[in-house]
């Protein structure tokens, strides 16, 4: 089938967490991790979430990854305080804490949509929508999915499907881009599907699995590959 949609994840493929906001209970110590302490933070969390080992304890995956993501920053700035781990945690879980958006977001959407049709499917707390148009990147979407009005999470096929549904799309007829692999690539795929990775952080660099770093690079990916 020809491609005729693009889904995004919102968190860490089009939005990035305000630092300030995100990382103010450390910042209240006097402390500013380095950029290579956060992306290694990011790693070892996805990871650990990828390998199955963040389940089964009844909080929800988005808890379970930022846990388990300061969890390791906190044990590289050789701190040990489960009260500023909760307060980090809290921070990162609000989605009006990700206003920061990269250079030349905005114009690779408005490439891309000349082409494609554009939608966002993401994990959050119902706040994806106003979110994204603070950011200046909600008119960009036809279809904004969010697991706090859809009642279900990636990477449950569901919620893919609620927003093929919502542009009338055969899950053959999209991809998915999204930043981890067990929630965005693998619940894409079993939903029909194709899927790619937005990577910044590395995670993915030495697997053999389609991926991108910089929204410009989208393009000549989907030439290559769907």
């Amino acid at each position: 089938m020809p491609l005729r949609a693009i889904f995004f994840d919102a968190g860490n493929t089009l939005v990035f967490p305000n630092l300030e906001r995100t990382l103010a209970p450390l910042h209240a110590r006097g402390v500013r991790p380095e950029r290579e302490e956060l992306h290694a933070a990011e790693r070892n969390a996805k990871r650990k979430l990828d390998a199955g080992e963040l389940g089964g304890n009844g909080n929800s995956i988005d808890f379970n990854y930022w846990h388990a993501y300061y969890s390791e920053l906190l044990t590289q700035l050789g701190l040990h305080d489960e009260e500023l781990k909760l307060a980090l945690i809290k921070a990162s879980r609000q989605s009006g804490a990700w206003d920061s958006v990269r250079p030349g977001t905005r114009e690779a959407l408005e490439r891309l949509r000349a082409q494609y049709q554009l939608g966002v499917i993401s994990n959050s707390d119902g706040g994806i929508r106003p979110l994204l148009h603070r950011c200046g990147l909600g008119e960009c979407f036809l279809s904004i999915t969010d697991s706090g009005h859809v009642g279900c999470e990636k990477p449950d096929t569901r919620i893919f499907r609620a927003a093929l549904n919502t542009l009338e799309i055969a899950p053959g007829e999209a991809v998915y881009v999204g930043d981890v692999y067990s929630v965005d690539y693998l619940g894409a795929r079993a939903a029909g599907m194709q899927a790619l990775l937005f990577d910044v952080a590395g995670t993915y660099a030495h697997r053999n699995l389609p991926r991108i770093s910089d929204l410009t690079d989208l393009t000549a990916t989907l030439g290559k590959w769907v």
